[in-house]
């Protein structure tokens, strides 16, 4: 009954805060964690729209940072609003910088977007770019959009600002949130054993086990891992609602994991130990 990795319109997904915790609701979901990429700008309307219901909102984001060349992402659970607000600032912008580096490139292969508008407090990211090539009679769909142009390989993409592991959990920490390493299976800039050793010395303080794209064993190994380093277990259905055709997990649904609820307290606990 636990979802510790969703998104909203803040970022890539697909539903408002709002239509989110309705269908988590719906979904049995009992502790549902907001984690949009680099903004927290979601927040406010999940509390509100949980309130008349027994939903507790985990306030979370999802960290872009780079390792070995490559995306990593790392969750934080429990951050102080104000004190990660105006560090992140600078994350957006970076992701301003990208979408509009894509579109760049984009129009030089002969196919030009529009950019869709958003707040400031908003995170654009590749989903928004395909979105933009499909409205523009380009592809079919978001998915025929990552295949020929905004894979990590593919010709219109571009990489996110340099922004180190290390950088990215010394962030989190500084600002009382928990790091916690987003679905480890989907890294694709090194072995998960090695990446882990490199992230728990810079501070890590748990792994999401749970994800729909690991397979049983490689959450077995996950396990395994957390038991050696003493590190604490999370998992999410990294949920972006429907019609989310661009993630490798298109068929997830709320609570599709059934993750126990239990899980939640030692999450509780390392934020008490970082305020």
């Amino acid at each position: 009954m636990l979802e510790l990795h969703c998104h909203t319109t803040y970022s890539d997904g697909t539903l408002t805060p709002t239509e989110l915790v309705n269908k988590a609701v719906k979904a049995g979901v009992k502790a549902l964690a907001i984690t949009d990429h680099d903004t927290v700008a979601g927040w406010n309307d999940a509390f509100n729209a949980a309130a008349p219901h027994n939903l507790e909102i985990v306030p979370g984001l999802e960290l872009s940072t780079v390792h070995n060349g490559r995306s990593l992402h790392i969750l934080g659970f429990y951050p102080d609003a104000e004190k990660i607000r105006a560090p992140l600032h600078e994350r957006l912008e970076g992701r301003k910088r990208r979408a509009q580096e894509m579109a760049a490139k984009l129009a030089e292969l002969g196919y030009p977007i529009e950019l869709p508008e958003m707040p400031a407090n908003m995170a654009p990211g590749r989903p928004h770019i395909a979105s933009a090539l499909v409205k523009a009679g380009h592809v079919s769909s978001s998915r025929e959009a990552f295949d020929r142009w905004l894979g990590d390989d593919g010709p219109a993409y571009v990489h996110y600002d340099k922004f180190s592991i290390s950088d990215g959990i010394n962030l989190l920490k500084s600002c009382g949130a928990v790091p916690v390493w987003a679905h480890p299976y989907l890294f694709r800039g090194g072995d998960v054993e090695t990446t882990l050793k490199e992230l728990v010395e810079a501070g890590l303080m748990g792994v999401e086990v749970y994800h729909p794209n690991h397979t049983p064993s490689q959450t077995e190994n996950l396990k395994k891992l957390c038991r050696e380093y003493n590190l604490i277990i999370t998992g999410g259905s990294d949920y972006h609602g429907p019609n989310a055709e661009f993630k490798a997990s298109e068929a997830t649904t709320l609570n599709m994991l059934h993750i126990p609820l239990e899980l939640l307290e030692p999450v509780k606990q390392a934020a008490a130990t970082l305020k």
